[in-house]
């Protein structure tokens, strides 16, 4: 998976949206402590850096050191390159002793684990009983009806060929990927509960985005460029509607969460 991602990590992180605060309250007021979180296939931080705001230490892992590289920087997140697999000796070698973290979370990321080994580590790691595992996906972006029509178009036709097979469970909003674990206090499941985010776009911005994409590197790596001409003078047209400047760019984000027993 790290692969996918290590040729366009500047593109990551310049263009990706950032999760909305309510979304980390949220999260934060289902934990009992805010002593410890492990942001796992942290990426270039940008969750971290948000529970940095509201946990006293964060740990935070990626299999990808270029994407490392370009992470926020904060003193009280501790960033590990690891390697995709996660045995307990390492967990604990490397992260924390048993039952010593209050939540775990993946951003953007669940589809690409092995989950057996991943919540086996889970399990092992989070405090006892009620810590907390939290995970999430963003789905496409939505702009207005003209420039959707044509990223509609683009997304099912041009790009979904090039995605991995675990692209459907993000399409799916995390329904179907396999989260054994109980609902949290004051739930009677474990989501997805929807949250947006909104980010300001000029058309350019918007491109970076598309070129961040898993599918876009692959894609380019079998000699095929997704943003062809006329696919970006499509965009082009449905974007000079109503104004070619910047305009509000929201993502859905649908979140998972549940906590461990005794």
């Amino acid at each position: 998976m790290a692969d996918l991602f290590i040729k366009q990590s500047k593109q990551y992180a310049k263009a990706r949206p950032d999760y909305p605060e309510e979304l980390f309250d949220y999260i934060a007021s289902k934990t009992n402590c805010h002593d410890l979180a492990w942001d796992v296939g942290t990426g270039n931080g940008q969750a971290a850096g948000s529970l940095a705001g509201i946990y006293k230490n964060v740990i935070a892992t990626d299999t990808s050191q270029t994407q490392l590289e370009f992470a926020i920087k904060l003193p009280n997140i501790r960033y590990e390159h690891t390697p995709a697999v996660l045995s307990i000796a390492e967990i604990e070698q490397k992260l924390a002793p048993k039952s010593s973290i209050d939540l775990v979370i993946v951003a953007q990321a669940l589809h690409w684990f092995d989950l057996p080994t991943f919540y086996q580590g889970v399990n092992w790691v989070l405090k006892k009983p009620n810590g907390v595992i939290a995970a999430w996906c963003y789905t496409v972006p939505r702009v207005n009806n003209v420039v959707d029509t044509v990223f509609d178009r683009f997304y099912t036709v041009d790009v979904d060929p090039y995605w991995d097979p675990q692209r459907k469970l993000v399409d799916n909003k995390y329904r179907s990927i396999d989260f054994p674990f109980a609902p949290v206090d004051g739930e009677d499941k474990t989501g997805p509960f929807e949250f947006m985010t909104e980010r300001l776009m000029d058309l350019d911005g918007f491109f970076t985005y598309i070129r961040s994409w898993s599918a876009y590197q692959t894609a380019k790596e079998k000699g095929v460029e997704l943003l062809s001409d006329d696919v970006i003078a499509a965009f082009r047209e449905a974007w000079s509607d109503g104004g070619d400047g910047n305009k509000a760019v929201k993502f859905p984000v649908n979140l998972r969460i549940g906590r461990v027993g005794n």
